[in-house]
């Protein structure tokens, strides 16, 4: 009974890691055209999208055709990305109710901050949480401090 028990979690374990994994493509929004690029504090002003397949591979690299679009970029990205294939987006901030619109189109939000191949594979990985309305706030009010600090508010 213990080795059945011992043999059901291993089983489930492996199961959920196969789960947690990325399916589609994976889009990081970016101010270079580079994967060494720093992630986007605003993904859905970003001046780029670079686009990875679901291992974390770069398949291509587009400008953000709604980079000047504010007040409603976050609205219009979600279709776009999803007609590309992509399900999940990674930016350092999503402003307003962009978490729930980017959801409502089948594109999952996630905050990383750091170099964009690195969010890329690990969002792939599935070791990186999602976005949350509440993430955002956060996001926000440390970008607000940040900017603070510099000097900027």
């Amino acid at each position: 009974m213990k080795v059945m028990s011992a043999v059901l979690v291993v089983l489930f374990l492996v199961i959920s890691l196969v789960f947690a994994q990325q399916r589609g493509k994976i889009c990081v929004a970016t101010k270079e055209k580079s994967s060494e690029a720093a992630v986007s504090d605003l993904a859905a002003l970003a001046p780029y999208f670079l686009i990875f397949d679901e291992k974390g591979n770069l398949v291509e690299m587009i400008d953000n055709p709604f980079k000047d679009e504010k007040g409603r970029a976050g609205r219009l990205i979600g279709g776009f990305l999803a007609e590309k294939g992509v399900t999940a987006i990674i930016g350092r901030d999503y402003c307003g109710d962009i978490v729930g619109i980017l959801k409502n189109d089948g594109v999952t939000p996630y905050n990383f901050q750091g170099g964009a191949a690195e969010a890329a594979t690990k969002v792939a990985q599935g070791k990186v949480p999602e976005a949350t309305k509440e993430s955002a706030a956060v996001a926000n009010h440390k970008a607000a401090q940040e900017k603070a600090e510099k000097g900027g508010m």
